[in-house]
C-alpha cells in the first residue's frame, strides 16, 4: 500500500528470455546429492537410486490466488515454493527440488522480478530444495507462477490419503485458522486505503495473523519429529483448502467416517480476538478457512500416548465407520454434518 514512486525500472525486453533466466537464476545453489544436473540444458537430471520420488505441482495466479494490493513480490516467492514443499511434506516425504516458471506481463520491470526471485532463492535455501529448471513467457492477464516440486522417500515412509482405519485417532499439527483471518484483515485495510490513501494501515495487533497468510511455513519438521516418536500416519494431507475439505478427502479415500471435536481445534489467541472483532465464528473459520498447510493426519489408536501431551500435535477427533458419516460434534455435543466449504478454485 505505499509505493515508491523513484524505483528503478529495467525493461525485461532489454534482457530476451535467454538473459532474463541467466540473471534471475544465478543465485541458486546446488545441495542435493541426487541433481546430477539442474539448470543449463534442455531437462534437469535427478538420481535417486533407490529412493521413490514423488511430484507436485501448483500454479499461483495475479487476482485468483494472491493480490499484489498487499502481497509484497518477496514474500510471494517465498509462499510459491511453500505451497508446494507442503504437498511434499504431506506425503512424509522429503522435498528436494523445485522448478519454477513464470508469466509475466509487460508491467512488471527487471526490478520487480528481482524481488520475486529473492523470495524464492530464500526459500529454496530454507527448505534445503535445489531449483533445477523451469519457464519464463509474457502474460496478458498478469502474473502467473507454476512450480514443481519433487521429493524423495523411502517406499516404506510414504504416507497417503487412502490407509485411515475406522478406530483412528486424527491429529493436526501447530493451529488453524489464522492465514484466514489474516486475509481478511489485510483485505479490510486494503479497503480502507483505497478510500482514503493518506491513511497507513496499523497491523500491529495482528502481525501473527498477516504472517501466517503472506508468509507460511510447510511443516518439513513434522517427519522427523514423527520418526523420532516410531509413529506412522495411517494418512495424511496438508490443510491448503480447509480443515473441512481436507477431513472429506481422508475420509472419502479411506472409506471411513470422522467424529471432529469442536473443543479440541487449536486456535491461538491472537485468532480467536480477531474474529470476535469481526463478528465471525472462530470454529467456522477454523474448520474452512484455509492456506494454514499445516499437516492432518490419521495415526492408530495404540500410538496415543506416544503422542499425548506434545505441543506440536492436536488430537482433533476420531474416525469411525464409513456409514457413521463425517461430523463435527460441537461444543454442546450436537453433531453436526461437516461440509466441505474450503476454498473451490473452480467455484464461480
Amino acid at each position: 500500500m505505499i509505493e515508491d514512486k523513484n524505483q528503478q525500472r529495467t525493461s525485461i525486453a532489454q534482457l530476451g528470455e535467454f538473459g532474463l533466466i541467466d540473471h534471475l537464476t544465478k543465485n541458486f545453489d546446488v545441495t542435493q546429492e541426487s541433481t546430477l544436473k539442474s539448470i543449463g540444458d534442455d531437462a534437469a537430471v535427478l538420481d535417486f537410486k533407490d529412493k521413490k520420488v514423488v511430484v507436485s505441482t501448483d500454479l499461483l495466479i495475479e487476482g485468483v490466488h494472491f493480490d499484489l494490493a498487499y502481497m509484497p513480490l518477496k514474500h510471494l516467492g517465498y509462499k510459491a515454493v511453500v505451497v508446494n514443499v507442503s504437498d511434499i511434506c504431506a506425503m512424509n516425504a522429503k522435498p528436494t527440488q523445485i522448478t519454477v516458471s513464470v508469466a509475466v506481463s509487460n508491467r512488471f520491470p527487471l526490478e520487480a522480478l528481482e524481488e520475486l526471485f529473492a523470495g524464492i532463492t530464500h526459500a529454496a535455501k530454507e527448505y534445503k530444495v535445489d531449483v533445477i529448471g523451469g519457464d519464463t513467457t509474457s502474460s496478458q492477464k498478469g502474473l502467473i507462477i507454476s512450480i514443481t516440486a519433487i521429493g524423495e522417500a523411502d517406499e516404506n515412509e510414504i504416507v497417503y490419503r487412502n490407509g485411515a482405519q475406522k478406530t483412528d485417532l486424527l491429529v493436526v499439527t501447530g493451529d488453524i485458522g489464522a492465514a484466514y483471518m489474516g486475509l481478511q484483515v489485510l483485505e479490510r485495510e486494503k479497503q480502507v486505503f483505497q478510500v482514503n490513501p493518506n491513511n497507513q494501515p496499523d497491523l500491529d495487533p495482528y502481525t501473527y495473523l498477516v504472517e501466517r497468510q503472506l508468509k507460511p511455513e510447510a511443516r518439513k519438521d513434522v517427519r522427523t519429529l514423527l520418526h523420532a516418536l516410531d509413529i506412522k500416519p495411517t494418512a495424511m494431507i496438508d490443510i491448503s483448502d480447509g480443515l473441512s475439505s481436507e477431513i472429506i478427502h481422508i475420509c472419502k479415500q479411506s472409506k471411513v467416517g470422522c467424529n471432529l471435536y469442536e473443543d479440541k481445534l487449536p486456535l491461538d489467541p491472537q485468532f480467536i480476538s480477531t474474529c470476535e472483532e469481526f463478528n465471525i465464528d472462530s470454529t467456522t473459520v477454523a474448520i474452512n478457512g484455509g492456506e494454514d498447510y499445516e499437516l492432518l493426519f490419521t495415526i492408530d489408536i495404540n500410538d496415543f500416548d506416544k503422542i499425548k501431551g506434545n505441543p506440536n500435535f492436536s488430537v482433533i477427533g476420531h474416525m469411525t465407520e464409513e456409514n457413521e458419516g463425517i461430523h463435527l460434534v460441537t461444543r454442546a455435543n450436537t453433531k453436526i454434518a461437516l461440509k466441505a466449504r474450503g476454498w473451490d478454485a473452480l467455484s464461480e
